[in-house]
Parts: structure tokens; C-alpha cells; sequence
């Protein structure tokens, strides 16, 4: 049998780009006579056919690209989907916004949409759900047709385009290292499972800084959150996991929440309890986000430059449409972060 074909898999047979191959294949005269020729024979041999969402792409851009987020609430998301307007808006292209709400299918029909609508390119954060079953066929599948995405915060290697990611593993790092600075020995981490990358990163800092200081890594001290509550019961998980360490006698004197909503929950519940913050514990947050300003007291945080990140997101994607850049060579950029101290950690 032979194998299924792609534009993609063309390129790379016959050492030519994407881009030959597609005008190759219409017959487009900026291409040789001799390489329209070959790639046309190449393709019949192979039984190449457009899928769906290749028939759906024009030939003309339509200077519209398409922002895939998982969720429209979070502050993070909001403030890179300001960045991604602004940046495309200066540059002469509409953005359309998709959310997943962290579903895989909605991920899918939401792309399938914007290609049959004609966006050029696409960004996109991928959903929980899409990270869980670890299927990327749907971004692969664009990709090899000739249109371009640009990964970012939640990015995987099996799927080899641009990426704009925030150091997280450093980043949790330098917050706990600060945490030990003022000397804390005994801190919580609230941290998500881990096959999400964000999460996982943000963890194995958080033991780097442990090691590096010295300090036992108690298994106690590291709740990684379920998947399978709803956001409202998330605080009842913490408060309970808290409570168990403090009839058990486990000592604890800082928390190290990796997103926002776990160290304001956690924040609400230690006053709760009857401890005071930052005198009996201290607290940081990763994610600047509205909650931890506005916290009483406010919260010392990671802040990701999320507006940063959605221009950087947009520029990438914007140059590769205008072929800016060797379109066989893709990019990895990291946006730094920086620890912004406050009330929680005094």
C-alpha cells in the first residue's frame, strides 16, 4: 500500500518547499515547467487528493488569522488576545477568536469553521482535553496542507511549527528561591497533573529549588489538582488537603500556588483557618492577574507578560504569512517573566 501523502511529505520528497509544490500542482507558471512536471507526476503516483480542509483554503490571503484559546476569563488569555489585536491591527489583518473551553472537539470545530471561513494562519493554545489524549492530527493535518500555526503557552513537540512559550520551569524556580530567600523551608506547592506542560515545568522548578537549598522534598507538600472537579469545588479540594496536613501535624509555612486561582483559594482558606499571611505563611502566585492585585493582602506573583506574548504570537505568525522568514525553519521564542513582590511575601 502506499503511503498517504501530504503537500508537507511532497516538499520534503522532492527537496522543494510547500509553497512550489502547491503552485506546482495548479500549474502556476511562476514554477519551472520541469518542477510542475515532476511534482505533478509525484502526486498522481501517490494518489495525492486534498482532505477537506485543504479544499477549503483560497489561493488569495484573506488577511484574517484565527486565535484559538481555551478559555475567554482567565486574565492571562485576555490580556494575549489584546496583544494579538493590536499587533494584527497595525499590521492590516482581522483576528476571529475561537474558544475550546479546554475541549478537544470544540478545538477541532472551531479550526474546521475558521479554515472553511478562510483565515490564513492560525494561533492557538491547545485545550486540557486535547493535551490528555495527546491527538494533534487536526493541527498536523493544517499544517501539511501549507498553513501556518503558531503554538504558544501550551505547546508540544510532536507538533513542529512555531512556538512562543514563558519560561515556567525558571521561572517556578526564582518564586520558590524567594520563598527560601525569606526563609521559608516548609512550602506547598498546588500544582495541576502532569501532562500539562505549564504545569509540569512549573513543578520540576519548584523541586530545583528545593534541591538546590537543601531542603527534604516531602510528598505531602505537593498537591497536584484533579481534572475531574469543577473550577467551584477546586478551593474545597485545597481546603481539604490543607486541613489534612494540619491534623496530621505537617508542617507548612508557604504555599506556592502555579495559577492564580489555586493561591487566592488557598489565600481564603488559610484566613479561614486563623493563619495570617504573610506572618504565618507566605504566598506567591504565577499569573499577574486582577485577583492577586486586588487580594487582601495582595499577592507577590510571576508575572508572564501575557500582552508581550500575544504580539510576539502575532508578529510570528504575521511574518511567515509574508514570508518573512525560511519557511523550513521553524522557531521556539521564550518571553521572561519576573517576580513582582508584594503584601504575601513581607
Amino acid at each position: 500500500m502506499k503511503p498517504k501523502m501530504t503537500l508537507k511529505k511532497i516538499a520534503r520528497e522532492l527537496d522543494v518547499s510547500i509553497s512550489t509544490v502547491s503552485k506546482a500542482l495548479k500549474n502556476n507558471k511562476d514554477v519551472s515547467q520541469e518542477t510542475r512536471d515532476t511534482v505533478q507526476a509525484f502526486a498522481k503516483f501517490y494518489n495525492y487528493r486534498p482532505n477537506s480542509i485543504a479544499l477549503s483554503l483560497k489561493n488569495q490571503r484573506t488577511k484574517t488569522i484565527g486565535l484559538i484559546i481555551p478559555e475567554i476569563t482567565h486574565h492571562f488569555f485576555a490580556k494575549v488576545m489584546t496583544g494579538v489585536e493590536q499587533t494584527a491591527n497595525e499590521r492590516g489583518y482581522t483576528v476571529v477568536i475561537g474558544v475550546s473551553n479546554e475541549s478537544f472537539a470544540k478545538e477541532v470545530i472551531n479550526m474546521e469553521m475558521m479554515v472553511n471561513g478562510s483565515v490564513d494562519g492560525f494561533m492557538v493554545s491547545i485545550a486540557k482535553e486535547t493535551l490528555l489524549k495527546k491527538d494533534y492530527h487536526h493541527l498536523n493535518e493544517i499544517i501539511n496542507q501549507g498553513m501556518p500555526i503558531v503554538l504558544f503557552d501550551r505547546v508540544v513537540e510532536e507538533v513542529d511549527c512555531d512556538k512562543v512559550i514563558v519560561n515556567d520551569r525558571e521561572s517556578a524556580r526564582i518564586a520558590t528561591q524567594k520563598l527560601v530567600d525569606i526563609g521559608r523551608r516548609h512550602i506547598l506547592l498546588l500544582t495541576t497533573l502532569d501532562y500539562l506542560g505549564i504545569g509540569r515545568e512549573r513543578t520540576k522548578g519548584y523541586l530545583e529549588a528545593l534541591d538546590f537549598n537543601g531542603i527534604e522534598i516531602k510528598d505531602q507538600l505537593i498537591l497536584k489538582m484533579p481534572d475531574n472537579i469543577a473550577e467551584e469545588r477546586q478551593e474545597d479540594v485545597i481546603e481539604q488537603h490543607i486541613k489534612n496536613l494540619m491534623d496530621n501535624n505537617v508542617h507548612f509555612d508557604a504555599i506556592f500556588g502555579v495559577n492564580e486561582m489555586y493561591a487566592v483559594a488557598a489565600l481564603n482558606i488559610c484566613r479561614k483557618l486563623g493563619l495570617k499571611v504573610p506572618d504565618d505563611l507566605s504566598i506567591i502566585s504565577f499569573s499577574n492577574g486582577v485577583l492577586s492585585k486586588y487580594s487582601r493582602p495582595k499577592l507577590t506573583t510571576v508575572n508572564q507578560y501575557g500582552m508581550q506574548l500575544g504580539e510576539t504570537v502575532a508578529t510570528m505568525l504575521i511574518d511567515r504569512l509574508e514570508e518573512k522568514v525560511d519557511e523550513d525553519t521553524f522557531f521556539t521564542k521564550v518571553v521572561r517573566t519576573n517576580l513582582i513582590e508584594r503584601e504575601s511575601t513581607f
